[in-house]
């Protein structure tokens, strides 16, 4: 059962943000709080985890689904990334566990471990090349794919929410490294 501890502690981010330089062609934004939990399950689990979840699970490869402010990020063939900004955990995790009684399946909180970064602007995927491998083209990497990969030694889940917005999902031990390798990426456009 998960605790009933509030959401996430403070973001790692909140000092580096408040002295973060504007650069309109490439924006930084700390993303607030919100409740994370990795379903594992098996075909019989998929539905209803996502019913209640209020987000059905997407079976494409690399693919989200969103609704209500709650998205779902396939990660491989039998996870998921299940992200409700600004929710609590616990209400979310019984819901899905109730729903999943006697299915087989995983259900862990992970609330605690990340933490988000947005990288916004038309220079957003020119920034996150820095660091990053994957060819970010529209046609390549287009709008509503998601992804676990890598920021220079970091990994994270970098997710594609509009042609010039994305957002990385970063373990909070390492969100203060990634944003600050961000800011470097940024300079070259000021």
């Amino acid at each position: 059962m998960p605790s009933t501890t509030p959401l996430a502690p403070a973001s790692p981010l909140t000092a580096l943000a408040a002295v973060s330089r504007a650069v309109a062609s490439a924006r930084l934004v700390a993303l607030g709080p919100a409740a994370r939990l990795v379903f594992r399950g098996r075909e019989a689990a998929i539905g209803p985890a996502g019913e209640a979840f209020g987000v059905a699970l997407p079976r494409e490869a690399c693919r989200f689904n969103a609704a209500g402010g709650r998205f779902a990020f396939w990660l491989g063939p039998d996870e998921w990334l299940l992200l409700a900004p600004g929710a609590e955990p616990a209400p979310l995790f019984a819901a899905i566990e109730a729903a999943t009684t006697g299915l087989p399946h995983s259900l862990v909180d992970v609330s605690a471990r990340s933490t988000g970064i947005e990288v916004a602007g038309e220079k957003a995927a020119f920034v996150l090349n820095q660091g990053n491998p994957l060819d970010l083209s529209l046609g390549a990497f287009p709008v509503g794919m998601c992804t676990r990969t890598i920021f220079h030694k970091a990994e994270i889940v970098l997710v594609r929410h509009a042609p010039d917005v994305f957002h990385i999902d970063v373990w909070r031990s390492f969100a203060p490294y990634v944003w600050e390798l961000l800011e470097d990426a940024r300079r070259e456009l000021a």
